[in-house]
């Protein structure tokens, strides 16, 4: 199992290479890291990109449910994302709003504001090219993981909206408990 780099590692605010070639030690990456995202709890992790294991490369992985199988992005690239926010009255907006964390980040959470559609390009680890419109939870998850290929982390985003970020723990009957962060 891979340990997972948490911040401030440079690694996490650095943008990815582009992998030129899909060779049997990516293929290796790409089994080590679904063997850690499958092992992380509390929280449980429903991505996981390579800087967040200590490689630079434009990789991640991505399980939205416990029963759904592991996805691989390899060089993803975000076509389009669902602008329909934008002048668009309150009523009719679609961005959904969710609490993200990050498991390079342990006990930060955050509001942060996503598109709920995301057309991505990407290969897939056979070497095969696929360009797809992903929506709902997946979409979340894709965007805050291709964030992560440039070196970006979610509370960016959280402050850039003037959302609120908080800090976790357990109580004494080991519920998480959350607490804002004062900036």
């Amino acid at each position: 199992m891979l340990k997972i780099v948490t911040a401030p590692d440079s690694i996490l605010s650095t943008k990815a290479k582009e992998i030129k070639k899909i060779d049997k030690r990516i293929l290796k990456l790409i089994d080590e890291m679904k063997i850690t995202l499958n092992h992380t709890t509390d929280p449980e992790g429903v991505g996981l990109a390579a800087p967040q294991v200590g490689e630079d490369l434009q990789l991640f992985i991505a399980k939205p449910s416990k029963k759904s199988p592991i996805l691989t992005f390899i060089n993803p690239k975000i076509i389009s994302i669902d602008k329909t926010t934008e002048n668009t009255p309150k009523e009719k907006k679609t961005d959904h709003e969710k609490l993200e964390g990050c498991l390079s980040l342990p006990n930060i959470w955050g509001g942060v504001l996503r598109s709920p559609s995301v057309t991505l390009s990407y290969s897939d680890e056979n070497g095969k090219e696929h360009r797809k419109k992903f929506t709902g939870f997946l979409a979340t998850i894709i965007q805050h993981e291709c964030d992560h290929l440039e070196g970006t982390l979610f509370p960016k985003h959280v402050l850039a909206q003037g959302k609120k970020l908080f800090k976790s723990h357990k109580n004494k009957k080991n519920e998480d408990v959350f607490e804002e962060i004062e900036l």
